[in-house]
């Protein structure tokens, strides 16, 4: 069965679709983003998690200078796995989310055969080209021991392409079900176990990048197989290829997305090109940030195929209301992140290595800089799934450059804290022309009144947590008594302040959703929810 264009994406109850008649659609899209957004911070917190605890074990085990090593041989798996892609990523969520609501199942499929054939193509000849080139990368990189580490990341590019790609297709159903168990859950959860097996057994370093070449591959086989499977769903046809549509709109979107993932990595780059020493310290700065901003991706996630449905439909108070309600989620879920990497940062960083707490100050402006990220919500996801790639690849390109510049300057002076504010800097320019555009095109900021509850409750936490540093100075009873202590204040502050409409349903549609999944059988292939394929 396929998507029918007006069809609910999820199955309501009696009382919501009543509410639905009086307050409009937006609920219900609400209602529906909520479900998959829930799975996703799930799947993203674990995610984290996984990752996190990778950067600890390389730290404690091998060293910090062993960290920077595998950060510089993922940069460029990320760098590639970008090149790869070609913009397929967004290009498919987008027009299998569009042919679903136009019920075209033949261009559908054609656009489904098209994004993969051609993103596993250019990730075999680019992974090629990198086994052979690794040695004079690795030179270049001022670190003839990455030689090892490229061939084996050009060995499991192949498999991070087939598994982006596919589960960025199975996102253009609105289900955020394969993207949350293979891309957040079984692979980080797959790499986390082998890399504990590899250096429980003495593999070190090499080790830890053949744990991403099996948790890759693998993943990717898995994802391949949920993708048939929501196939299935859709009534046989002969593909119909629209080679122009979509690579109009991927080869922008692809020019975007390798430019903020140059933006992501190209700092790390840029300190081993410069040889500076400090790269694993760095990089485990960059790590607790990340992990303060985890909820951006899986609301990203959830929240972009319901922008190029309502998009597409012409449902513009609907696209205003989803995006000041996701922009809410995350801020107020990232906040206490925030605070605890403001307050307690050298605290942080000494649980990977006692030596490297003098990168408190690169923790700080880096937290800062992706504070600013998390503030202007999913902007950038709008412009691309209303259809403005170009627009948000010129704002990319823009941040890239001014990042490398700013690099060029400051590293060989500032080191890795040039880089930091390097960084922070671009990332801020480039999201506050992004509100303005935003604000332009669908007239909304991101701005709500539940917002600014979470900035006040914030304050209170960052006031608490530095009297209870104040009071217990001693490591590590100073940071768990800091982390108790900003994570309690704040949420006690935001429940006297109130929770707002959209947070009281978004929590009732969860606490419903979790007792079917404890009590209720799961829906049939003749249910609403499985015909659509948006079950979460």
């Amino acid at each position: 069965m396929t998507e029918q264009p007006n069809r609910p994406a999820t199955p309501v109850t009696a009382a919501e679709a009543e509410a639905d008649e009086a307050t409009g659609s937006g609920d219900r899209h609400v209602r529906g983003m909520a479900r998959g957004g829930g799975l996703n911070l799930v799947g993203a917190l674990l995610s984290q998690a996984a990752v996190f605890l990778i950067m600890l074990l390389l730290a404690r085990v091998l060293g910090v200078r062993e960290v920077g090593r595998y950060a510089q041989c993922y940069a460029v798996l990320s760098l590639f796995g970008l090149l790869s892609l070609s913009g397929f990523r967004a290009g498919l969520t987008r027009f299998v989310a569009v042919h679903l609501a136009d019920d075209d199942a033949p261009a559908l499929r054609g656009t489904i055969r098209l994004g993969l054939g051609v993103s596993v193509g250019s990730a075999v000849l680019l992974a090629t080209g990198l086994a052979a080139a690794a040695p004079w990368l690795a030179e270049q990189l001022n670190d003839p021991g990455l030689t090892t580490g490229l061939r084996l990341v050009a060995l499991t590019l192949p498999a991070t392409t087939i598994c982006e790609a596919a589960l960025a297709a199975t996102r253009g159903w609105r289900t955020q079900r394969p993207f949350t168990y293979i891309g957040q859950l079984y692979e980080p959860g797959t790499r986390l176990l082998v890399t504990v097996l590899a250096l429980a057994t003495g593999a070190g370093l090499t080790g830890a990048f053949w744990a991403l070449a099996v948790a890759g591959w693998s993943a990717a086989l898995l994802a391949l197989v949920a993708l048939a499977r929501l196939l299935r769903r859709v009534e046989p046809a002969r593909p119909v290829y629209r080679p122009r549509q979509l690579f109009g709109f991927s080869t922008v979107s692809w020019a975007s997305s390798l430019s903020s993932t140059g933006l992501i990595w190209m700092d790390t780059l840029l300190l081993g090109f410069f040889a500076n020493p400090e790269i694993g310290v760095y990089n485990v700065a960059t790590r607790l940030v990340t992990v303060a901003i985890f909820v951006l991706a899986p609301i990203n996630a959830s929240f972009g195929p319901y922008i190029a449905y309502l998009y597409h439909q012409g449902s513009l108070p609907d696209v205003r209301r989803v995006y000041t309600v996701a922009t809410g989620w995350v801020v107020r879920l990232s906040l206490p992140a925030f605070v605890a990497l403001l307050i307690l940062p050298g605290d942080l960083l000494r649980v990977f290595d006692g030596s490297i707490a003098t990168g408190a100050t690169v923790t700080v402006v880096l937290a800062l800089g992706q504070l600013v990220n998390a503030a202007t919500g999913p902007c950038g996801t709008v412009l691309n799934m209303s259809g403005r790639v170009a627009l948000n690849m010129a704002d990319n390109v823009a941040a890239l450059v001014i990042n490398v510049l700013l690099n060029l300057w400051l590293i060989p002076a500032y080191g890795i804290v040039g880089s930091a504010v390097a960084w922070s800097v671009s990332l801020i320019v480039v999201n506050i022309a992004r509100v303005w555009q935003v604000r332009y095109l669908i007239g909304a900021l991101p701005f709500s009144p539940g917002m600014l509850k979470g900035v006040a409750a914030a304050g209170v936490a960052a006031l608490a947590g530095l009297g209870a540093q104040a009071l217990v100075p001693q490591w590590p009873w100073s940071l768990v008594v800091g982390l108790t202590v900003i994570a309690g204040s704040y949420l006690a502050v935001v429940l006297a302040l109130g929770l707002s409409k959209e947070d009281v349903m978004v929590l009732r549609t969860l606490r419903r959703r979790r007792g079917r999944g404890r009590n209720g059988p799961p829906p049939t292939a003749g249910t609403p929810t499985a015909a659509s394929g948006a079950a979460r």
